[in-house]
């Protein structure tokens, strides 16, 4: 079986696995990084959304194959202390209701935010669209986007 060395929330990982293992499960079953929730499957809820060199991406749909030598980060690896300006917002807004696609939105916005710091309701709309929520918490989701960029800037 091939190992791959990957680099995980600023840590040097080997993993065995198949080659085409999808980057979701090496990161619960062989890292045990459990924060990133499997959802779907196929890429369309956004719940195994982690950054990928910086970039909102679904693992669900990346081979570990494919991630070598990129910056790969988790929810658990967004911040030490879980005091990114977005989950401080989230806590504030008190936005989880069951908590299930948390991960994967809070990984969205702070993507998004790097990218824009300063979004309109409609970009941040924009911005969240493919992360589906189970119990429909969007206006929180959105108001928590919004009170974080405000953090940010």
């Amino acid at each position: 079986m091939p190992t791959f060395n990957l680099k995980i929330n600023n840590k040097k990982h080997i993993v065995e696995a198949d080659a085409d293992t999808p980057l979701l499960w090496v990161l619960r079953d062989h890292i045990g990084l459990v924060g990133t929730k499997f959802g779907c499957g196929i890429g369309q809820c956004g719940a195994c959304t982690i950054h990928l060199d910086g970039s909102a991406t679904r693992s669900c749909l990346l081979q570990v194959s494919q991630v070598e030598d990129m910056e790969i980060t988790t929810i658990e690896g967004l911040s030490e202390h879980n005091d990114h300006p977005v989950q401080k917002a989230w806590k504030e807004i008190d936005v989880p209701q069951c908590g299930y696609c948390q991960a994967g939105q809070i990984m969205t916005a702070s993507a998004f935010l790097d990218e824009n710091p300063n979004p309109s309701r409609d970009e941040i709309r924009n911005a969240m669209n493919g992360n589906i929520c189970r119990c429909a918490s969007y206006n929180s989701i959105e108001e928590a986007v919004k009170l974080a960029s405000e953090k940010i800037s």
